[in-house]
């Protein structure tokens, strides 16, 4: 049975890690008509069997959005005690499809419609179509940065580590060089390929250094766009992030769910987000090499300069 209509359209970000997803959809859950999940990740398999056993090992962390989300739905609280409660509430579930669990936690939070952002989403055009085999009315919102302080910022996880493990690996050197620019272009690629697919009243780009340093325009026109209040008392609530309930480190076992730089520190900051030039060598290249011709043509036809 389809869940489409009983339940407001979900909506889904996507864009790059480290690209202010967990602060921009963690704002525009905090709206009164808005519910901001941790992320989900669940449309990468078909089943919730599928789902849990294929994070295993350092993957199981992308688990703990979703057992953060249904312990704070179904036990109004985060705790060692609800953790062991989500578990129980898997076991029944672990034949459902993705799909339809997404839309049990829509029902749940009906009438307030869901924001997940997962960035896992768009590394893969099947997790894309399987959002949108399953909700194909969501709404959508492509969030950009700029290239060049994504690498710099998805560098500065773990030495390296993270930008290794999303094969961002120049192999034309020698030896071979971490260079995040590649996979900032596969990604804008498959989002901008799916987003082809969809209605245009449904997507919506947004430069993130944009919305962070033009907020009250920038959120009103996300309200907009989605149909919501957009008057000064949600505009507030969306300037407040920090008062998310999973806005910080969760509970032993399931403390992620997001950036983990933004839960430490989730509120906003103050001041201007920076947005270099795309012209010049790359902080991380020992060659002198720019962006590539690919990746800067996409990045000026995003709205980068």
């Amino acid at each position: 049975m389809s869940g489409a209509s009983q339940h407001p359209h979900p909506l889904i970000i996507l864009g790059s890690p480290r690209s202010f997803t967990s602060l921009v959809s963690t704002m525009l859950g905090q709206h009164p008509q808005l519910y901001g999940m941790p992320e989900l990740n669940l449309f990468i398999a078909e089943t919730l069997k599928e789902f849990v056993e294929s994070l295993g090992g350092y993957r199981q962390i992308q688990l703990h959005g979703l057992i953060r989300a249904v312990a704070q739905l179904y036990s109004g609280e985060q705790t060692l005690a609800s953790l062991a409660m989500v578990r129980r509430w898997m076991v029944p579930r672990l034949e459902h499809s993705t799909a339809d669990v997404f839309r049990e936690l829509c029902r749940k939070v009906t009438p307030l419609r869901i924001v997940d952002k997962s960035p896992v989403y768009a590394l893969h055009g099947e997790y894309l179509q399987r959002v949108n085999t399953a909700f194909p009315n969501a709404y959508y919102l492509h969030l950009l940065r700029n290239p060049r302080t994504q690498g710099e910022s998805i560098l500065q996880i773990a030495d390296g580590a993270m930008a290794v493990l999303s094969d961002s690996v120049d192999y034309s050197t020698d030896p071979p060089t971490v260079d995040p620019q590649l996979s900032w272009y596969r990604v804008q690629r498959n989002i901008e390929e799916f987003l082809q697919r969809i209605s245009r009243v449904r997507q919506k780009r947004v430069l993130g250094e944009e919305l962070l340093n033009n907020k009250e325009r920038q959120l009103r026109a996300i309200c907009a766009w989605l149909g919501v209040d957009e008057g000064d008392t949600a505009l507030e609530a969306m300037l407040h992030p920090e008062l998310s309930p999973f806005a910080c480190l969760g509970p032993l076992g399931a403390h992620l769910g997001n950036d983990i730089n933004f839960l430490r520190s989730p509120a906003l900051r103050p001041g201007l987000v920076s947005c270099p030039p795309l012209a010049g060598p790359l902080s991380w290249r020992k060659d002198g090499q720019e962006f590539r011709p690919e990746v800067l043509a996409m990045a000026q036809r995003m709205g980068y300069a």
